[in-house]
């Protein structure tokens, strides 16, 4: 079954276009990545997707309906990301109480279970959370909703890695005893590819490619290390998907044949880490 179809969508934000006649087809039950740089325009269609916008020009359906508006849509679809806010009103505790009165496969035991595994009090209100912490709950309510299509976009803003990496178990562990289509929008794809099932990337509004995760490992490689570095290995490359980390760390992914088997020398000795299936391999060592 499709939970998805856009078809030649056009998204303008006034003299802009943010999406430019992307087309694509979402199957249920897989967690889908949506990558790109900032600007690509993963945000407007996720929002779109959700319901929150309506499209300029094309066709998007979601569960064979119309999202814009839709209540049937939006029964069954959550949208997290990081400017989510809830009733200061109502303490944390109180949020996740109230949840289940608009979620119909709320699971209160597991938000609970995640609510104290992240130590959070359950008199404190949302508005006065830090930055991660507030992407922590809202993760959460995410999490807990079992909606049946579930969006994060760029859920982890302020956590720190150990943090994130306890975001992505739990939400795998959840996704395996409750299959759902999710989107998955992030940066730190070198975190998240152990996740995915499929990987959409888009690039000026318009989509790249479209690719099983197994697929694009077979065919793919990402580095990771000093961006001055990569960015000299990669000069003539056809770089798939880049992303700049604290300081000097890059991340990059190229498509394995690409890279000659001297560059593949210099990798061994620039210390760039050389990321391939499930694995990740120093070149130092």
């Amino acid at each position: 079954m499709n939970v998805i179809e856009c078809h030649a969508l056009i998204k303008n934000h006034g003299s802009r276009k943010a999406l430019n006649n992307l087309s694509l087809t979402i199957t249920e039950n897989k967690i889908t990545g949506l990558i790109g740089r900032n600007g690509a325009g993963k945000t407007t269609l996720l929002k779109i997707i959700a319901g929150y916008w309506r499209e300029t020009a094309g066709e998007v359906k979601v569960f064979s309906n119309k999202p814009f508006n839709n209540l049937s849509v939006s029964a069954n679809t959550i949208f997290i990301d990081d400017q989510m806010n809830f009733p200061t009103a109502l303490t944390l505790k109180q949020v996740l109480e109230e949840a289940g009165n608009f979620y119909p496969n709320w699971d209160m035991e597991l938000a609970l279970k995640l609510f104290n595994y992240f130590s959070f009090d359950s008199r404190q209100v949302h508005n006065n959370l830090s930055k991660g912490n507030k992407s922590t709950f809202n993760m959460i309510v995410g999490i807990s909703a079992h909606c049946p299509l579930t969006i994060f976009d760029e859920p982890t803003t302020g956590m720190d890695a150990a943090v994130r990496k306890d975001f992505y178990r739990a939400l795998l562990k959840d996704y395996l005893a409750h299959p759902r289509s999710i989107i998955l929008s992030s940066h730190y794809l070198d975190e998240i590819e152990d996740l995915l099932e499929d990987v959409i990337l888009i690039e000026n509004g318009e989509k790249y490619f479209h690719t099983p995760i197994e697929e694009l490992k077979e065919t793919a490689i990402g580095l990771s290390g000093d961006k001055e570095i990569i960015t000299g290995l990669v000069a003539d490359q056809d770089v798939l998907y880049r992303t700049n980390g604290e300081g000097n760390h890059s991340y990059s992914v190229v498509l394995k044949k690409d890279l000659s088997s001297k560059q593949i020398e210099k990798l061994r000795d620039s210390g760039v880490e050389y990321h391939q299936y499930h694995q990740t391999i120093c070149a130092c060592t």
